[in-house]
């Protein structure tokens, strides 16, 4: 016996302000993990929708009102949420919320000024988080950027280490590879968490052969990784300029970064008084004022020779459309920004890179903090990413004592099916396990399952 089974523990009661695709986002995953949601939106239709879709309960009003919070039963709330458009009704819903209710609450905050002073606002309102989309997107769009062979970096291990996907092309070395002989004769030091293929997602064992045309997701220390990639015949310089179409929030913030990673930066925006703004605050990069699905335009400005395409209209089929151009016209590593589109599958089928979806990293931050709430103690969540849309989870524990997982040899632990302990982060070293390794107290341990809905770290166990 490995210690009592966990108690099925009990949902949160959960206010979301907000019903647009954050909001939407949110309910699908949050009521799937069985929390007790009440939606608030001034729009009767998106609160109904949501409302019938979800077997949830709406209440049409203005979220930041006493009165409306009330009739939501804010006393006895335990997370409030909120998402709406406005950045300013969002700390108003949470600073009133706090005022006459004993929750935690979360806003969303996307403009550049606020998020400067992300710090201040949340120690004064007393939020629990502020989450900033664009400001996330922006920060996963650089990370492949700087990796561009990859299709997704998440990071973990506090950045000592990063989970990479990446598609095997046709005639690579690992095309007919066991994952036992690519261990042995490549790469000792990675480890393949889980594959794609033909729509299907696996956590593979040991005899599993590689194919050109899978998508893997591999664990590694940063520097482990890359090799890796280098060894099997990958580039993994970073790019030497990228062309951004689009000026927005989203845009503003990956120039920033990309400017000080010292990568060339030209950004086409059709508004003049946004090209203004953005030559005032980014005076490094190169700032055109036209259409950017404007193909000769788009010549002119030289797509042809870019190193780096990044979609980033508000518009997901324009960012799509000029995806599939720039991959036509150029060698350019290219990232699509999605906001609404829910047509995975068709998605799925194109050739578009890698692609971004700014609400579902949104809902990824609110969600680990949902689980966090539902621990009896403070929970030992790290990080938490989805995977292959949601198809399978990475998630982060703490160990912050002995138990059940703890001091056995991980052969010997019975853990549930399609689950795999990817990596161990210990006195700030990555270590890829095999069977004979433990989890000790103090660890930090990266696990990948296709189950979801996973809290704790004795979770893992069968």
């Amino acid at each position: 016996m490995f210690g009592k089974k966990h108690e099925e523990k009990r949902g949160l009661q959960i206010i979301i302000v907000g019903c647009g695709k954050v909001g939407r986002t949110l309910v699908e995953q949050l009521s799937r993990e069985g929390h007790d949601i009440i939606v608030v939106d001034k729009d009767a239709k998106r609160v109904q929708s949501l409302a019938n879709l979800y077997d949830i309960m709406g209440i049409v009003g203005n979220g930041a009102s006493y009165s409306v919070l009330q009739e939501a039963g804010i006393e006895n709330t335990d997370l409030l949420i909120a998402v709406t458009e406005s950045d300013e009704l969002n700390l108003l819903c949470c600073t009133v919320a706090k005022r006459v209710g004993d929750c935690a609450a979360i806003a969303r905050v996307r403009t550049p000024d606020y998020s400067r002073e992300v710090g201040y606002l949340r120690e004064k309102l007393g939020l629990a988080m502020i989450v900033n989309p664009e400001l996330e997107a922006a920060s996963e769009a650089a990370r492949i950027l700087y990796l561009p062979t990859a299709l997704e970096i998440d990071s973990f291990a506090h950045g000592q280490a990063d989970m990479i996907k990446f598609k095997v092309p046709e005639g690579n070395v690992l095309d007919g590879m066991n994952l036992i002989t690519l261990g042995q004769r490549i790469a000792p030091d990675i480890l393949i968490c889980a594959v794609e293929r033909e729509g299907q997602v696996t956590i593979p064992g040991g005899t599993f052969q590689i194919r050109s045309g899978d998508i893997l997701s591999f664990a590694a220390s940063r520097s482990a990784g890359k090799a890796f990639l280098e060894r099997i015949g990958f580039k993994t310089n970073a790019v030497r300029n990228a062309m951004l179409i689009g000026g927005g929030k989203a845009s503003y913030y990956l120039a920033k970064q990309l400017l000080n990673m010292g990568i060339h930066v030209k950004i086409i925006e059709i508004d003049r008084v946004r090209c203004e703004e953005l030559s005032v605050l980014l005076p490094q990069a190169v700032i055109i004022n036209g259409d950017g699905t404007n193909e000769e335009l788009l010549r002119e400005e030289g797509i042809e020779r870019a190193e780096a395409v990044v979609a980033l209209t508000g518009i997901d089929e324009e960012n799509i459309l000029l995806t599939l151009y720039a991959r036509r016209v150029s060698q350019a590593k290219t990232i699509t920004k999605i906001n609404r589109i829910t047509f995975q599958d068709v998605i799925n089928s194109l050739d578009l890179g890698s692609v971004i979806y700014p609400k579902y990293i949104t809902a990824e931050a609110i969600i680990r903090y949902a689980r966090a709430m539902r621990e009896s103690m403070d929970s030992n969540i790290e990080t938490l990413y989805h995977m292959f849309d949601h198809r399978a989870e990475a998630v982060e524990f703490r160990v912050d004592g002995d138990s059940a997982v703890t001091g056995v040899p991980l052969k010997d632990l019975p853990l549930k099916s399609d689950l795999l302990v990817s990596s161990i982060f210990r006195s700030g070293k990555v270590l890829i396990p095999n069977g004979q390794d433990m989890i000790r107290k103090g660890d930090t341990i990266m696990v990948v399952t296709t189950h979801t809905g996973f809290s704790d770290i004795q979770d893992i166990l069968a």
